[in-house]
């Protein structure tokens, strides 16, 4: 079939000023060049490595913001397109929220688990990010809490949180350490 690549960020999540993050592009292709772009213009060029590039933003300012896309190349023919990422970068200024899950790290399949994410400020919203994913997980409601019914193989991952407010203006907290999760 066709390739298919996907763009995410690692860790997931607005990235804290001046802080660092890095832009994956994963294709099931093990060679072949991918090539970043920013809302439309060509960034960087990388070989595939194992099925994937990785771009590595240092130091990151309001220059970073932006659309980021990945194509796959093979012997110079664009053959696959990602979605497009949003990139924020903001400064922190919420304490560090903490990520936690109910029943707990491993699980049977068919069970359900809760994820709840908890920061020191009652206005708070958060977003519950799984690692590989363009988009935020989910929104998570004011009890700041994601209820995840029948698990299944595919729900496993690294997940983290993040949380802001809406006050005059946006405040973002960092990101929450991750939690792996395990379905058996």
């Amino acid at each position: 079939g066709a390739p298919t690549i996907s763009i995410f960020l690692k860790p997931p999540g607005v990235i804290r000023l001046g802080g660092s993050t890095t832009i994956c592009c994963s294709c099931q292709r093990d060679n072949g060049h991918v090539v970043l772009y920013k809302n439309g213009h060509q960034l960087r060029t990388l070989e595939l490595r194992g099925s994937s590039a990785e771009f590595s933003i240092f130091n990151a300012t309001q220059k970073d913001v932006g659309a980021y896309s990945c194509h796959y190349l093979d012997g110079g023919t664009v053959m696959a397109r990602s979605e497009t990422l949003e990139i924020q970068v903001q400064e922190f200024q919420l304490p560090e929220p903490v990520l936690s899950v109910l029943p707990g790290h491993e699980v049977a399949a068919g069970m359900d688990v809760v994820f709840h994410c908890t920061i020191a400020h009652p206005k708070a919203g958060c977003f519950l990010y799984l690692e590989g994913r363009v988009e935020a997980f989910k929104f998570l409601s004011e009890q700041r809490g994601y209820n995840l019914s029948h698990v299944h193989k595919g729900d496993e991952g690294r997940y983290s949180c993040q949380c802001f407010t809406k006050d005059a203006s946006f405040k973002w907290s960092a990101v929450s350490k991750t939690v792996d999760l395990v379905v058996r």
